[in-house]
């Protein structure tokens, strides 16, 4: 970390370089801003609630293997993009695996339409996009509309996806999203093993395109590599990813991506691999028949189960990852506790409220009953906008305060949510940890509510202009409050 040298009374004493915020968004998802938590304050993670079922892979090309999901926002039109697959090693069934698309108005209502691109059993008249990578069954395929300004139109849309002749990771345009050409007939990346969904974007912030791919390290550990690019065919050597702190945990996909509402924040959503064999909980789990005869096949068909995990970044290597399961399996049904099901799709889109007069929130999908059946489903999972974690107190209060913050702006906007009876106040200080005349807590009235954006006012108003420049630090006295997001505005 970086020190400033500050003097505090007749001593000098270091103080962290202070974190240059500007007017953009800031997320609580970390600990990165934080200097301490006092009293009861503390982070703590928040969980999607569960929607309704947006689509059934039950199509003659689809079936209980459906999956790894991309979701993404192009204008007016929310595309989606997935594997068909009714896995036949497990099924007995023939077919082979296809990369189908779908497409909505609104993100909730899910249309598959007859794109006559590739033949199926002797019929174009299906939804899939591509059906091959160099003449064998394509793996996987996540595609995003490419915001590098020197994207060129034949390539406005990209995409990556593991094939196998020969091994390795492919890169692929399009001009449209729905028609897809190799950029070149051979691998683009070949370290790594890739038996998972491999994903590849243009960020903003470095100006350069990462890709997050799946392999295994030491004693087969499945985990997730990085690496970086400047024209989306010669990549960087891949790096494993860093979780300081965190647990050593398999990992299946990774689900990375910058976070549309503040770019240098990267967010993803790994799933989570547990096998702990067949234990006495193991054989209480839903189709206790259909799981032994999986697991004929393989024992972990039986007794791996899968849940979705949360973890952000800011230089996309070393990830902050929460212990706690971001989205658990749930109530026991026979949709929800085999391995394959609660993969999260690659990525959140901000769609509208289905009830009353709420606010736009974020939609995730997230897969169940793989494996159940003859066909895999999509459910969809909402939060509120930035509304993955937040700085926490409970009624017995408690303060939160930043490190070092240099804005630019001329109000300070909170997205936050109180109890009835609780409240939020925020005090300005500087560098050195003292109270800015006109913005202590004492200058602050209570404020309390639930809003995306609130604007915070002290008793001479909510004018911040003249610290814009200048270290402060932020001091949130919280009372079963939730801040989860802020930003200077200007």
């Amino acid at each position: 970390m970086r020190w400033l040298l500050g003097i505090i009374g007749s001593g000098a004493v270091l103080l962290a370089q202070p974190v240059a915020t500007g007017s953009r968004l800031e997320l609580f998802i970390d600990p990165y801003l934080i200097d301490r938590f006092e009293e009861g304050a503390r982070l703590r993670l928040h969980h999607p609630v569960r929607r309704e079922i947006v689509m059934v892979h039950d199509a003659p090309w689809e079936g209980r293997g459906g999956g790894y999901h991309t979701v993404f926002r192009d204008g007016d039109l929310y595309r989606m993009y997935y594997h068909a697959w009714n896995m036949p090693e497990v099924t007995g069934k023939p077919g082979r695996l296809t990369i189908a698309y779908a497409e909505s108005r609104d993100g909730i209502h899910w249309t598959k339409p007859e794109l006559g691109l590739v033949e199926y059993n002797g019929s174009r008249r299906n939804n899939i996009v591509l059906g091959e990578i160099n003449g064998k069954e394509p793996h996987d395929l996540a595609p995003f509309r490419d915001p590098n300004p020197e994207a060129t139109p034949e390539a406005r849309y990209k995409a990556v996806g593991f094939g196998y002749e020969p091994r390795g990771l492919y890169a692929f345009q399009s001009p449209d999203g729905l028609r897809w050409k190799l950029i070149k007939p051979t691998p683009v990346m070949t370290d790594g093993y890739f038996d998972t969904q491999n994903i590849a974007f243009w960020d903003p912030t470095i100006r350069r395109y990462r890709a997050y791919i799946r392999d295994f390290g030491e004693n087969r550990m499945r985990g997730i590599r990085t690496a970086v690019s400047d024209d989306f065919v010669n990549w960087s050597k891949p790096e494993w990813l860093v979780y300081p702190g965190a647990p050593v945990e398999q990992l299946y996909t990774n689900q990375v991506l910058p976070y549309y509402r503040a770019p240098h924040i990267l967010i993803g959503f790994p799933a989570r691999y547990v096998d702990r064999g067949w234990t006495e909980s193991t054989r209480l789990l839903p189709e206790q028949a259909e799981r032994e005869e999986r697991a004929k096949k393989s024992p972990r068909y039986g007794s791996a189960v899968t849940d979705g995990l949360l973890m952000s970044s800011r230089d996309g290597l070393r990830f902050h990852r929460w212990d706690e399961a971001f989205l658990r399996p749930g109530l026991k049904t026979r949709h929800n506790w085999s391995y394959g099901d609660n993969y999260i799709a690659w990525h959140v889109v901000e769609t509208e409220p289905t009830t009353d007069d709420e606010p736009r929130e974020l939609s995730l999908y997230a897969t169940e009953s793989y494996f159940t059946g003859d066909s895999s489903r999509l459910r969809r999972y909402t939060l509120r906008i930035d509304g993955f974690a937040s700085v926490f107190a409970p009624l017995g209060g408690g303060m939160v305060v930043t490190k070092p913050l240099v804005f630019e702006g001329n109000r300070l906007v909170v997205n936050f949510s109180t109890s009835a009876g609780g409240s939020l106040r925020v005090a300005l200080e500087d560098a050195g940890g003292t109270p800015v005349p006109g913005f202590t807590l004492h200058d602050c009235p209570e404020i309390f509510g639930d809003a995306l954006e609130r604007t915070v006012t002290w008793k001479n108003g909510a004018d911040v202009s003249r610290l814009a420049g200048k270290p402060v630090r932020m001091r949130l006295a919280l009372k079963d409050a939730d801040v989860f997001s802020f930003r200077f505005a200007k």
